[in-house]
């Protein structure tokens, strides 16, 4: 089963005559431990189709299934619980806080669930070492670089042990160098601990880090490699 299974979604935005359909009938899967690349050049509506599949938009005609689950016939209550304890997120923009430490903003969503951070000590020792970020773990986000700070939001991503990580243009602010490294830890992440990823990406070069890539163009799939 896959762990990603779009059917036919539409998806359209404002309605009657001055409504515009930016998604026409799209359909592909990802399988369980898969590096997909969802890339297109701008405007090709992948970032959009990524929000759906997290159901971080619900607004959409067809089928989304998660882990095994239709997403369009969840409760909002089900959906939430489903993105916090199966689903990392990791966007363009790092989305951390800025008063909180390194450690704990990598802790924010296990507390969330009511997991403290003594009980999981060892667990974000693992998770700060494989993200090479031991020696920051008190440092706050306005001392860290750039790609130092996406490497924290990847780190908070993973640290609930997620099945699958969905990741917006996730090197989109960074250096050649740093983009080189975020993929590469995602390469690491995805081989080393058996976690899916799917990427929006604009570039070959991201790209060409994960299994295959699915191509849009103008809301339609267009390619499978």
């Amino acid at each position: 089963m896959p762990i990603i299974d779009v059917k036919n979604v539409t998806k359209q935005f404002g309605k009657g005559d001055a409504a515009a359909r930016v998604l026409d009938g799209l359909s592909f899967s990802v399988e369980k431990g898969e590096f997909v690349s969802l890339m297109g050049a701008s405007g090709s509506r992948k970032s959009t189709m990524l929000y759906l599949i997290g159901g971080l938009d619900r607004d959409f005609g067809g089928t989304i299934e998660l882990c095994g689950e239709d997403i369009s016939a969840m409760k909002e209550k089900q959906l939430s619980k489903l993105r916090l304890e199966k689903i990392g997120f990791i966007f363009q923009f790092y989305n951390l806080v800025q008063n909180l430490s390194v450690a704990d903003n990598i802790m924010l969503p296990l507390n969330v669930r009511g997991k403290r951070c003594a009980e999981l000590k060892d667990r974000l020792d693992e998770i700060l070492e494989l993200t090479g970020l031991s020696d920051k773990r008190k440092a706050m986000p306005s001392q860290l670089s750039g790609g130092q700070q996406q490497r924290v939001a990847i780190a908070r991503a993973i640290m609930g042990e997620p099945e699958l990580l969905l990741a917006d243009e996730p090197t989109g602010n960074l250096d050649t160098h740093m983009t080189t490294e975020i993929m590469q830890l995602f390469s690491k992440i995805n081989k080393e601990k058996g976690i899916t990823v799917l990427q929006v990406t604009h570039s070959s070069e991201c790209a060409s880090y994960g299994s295959r890539t699915v191509f849009l163009e103008d809301g339609h799939v267009v390619e499978r490699l």
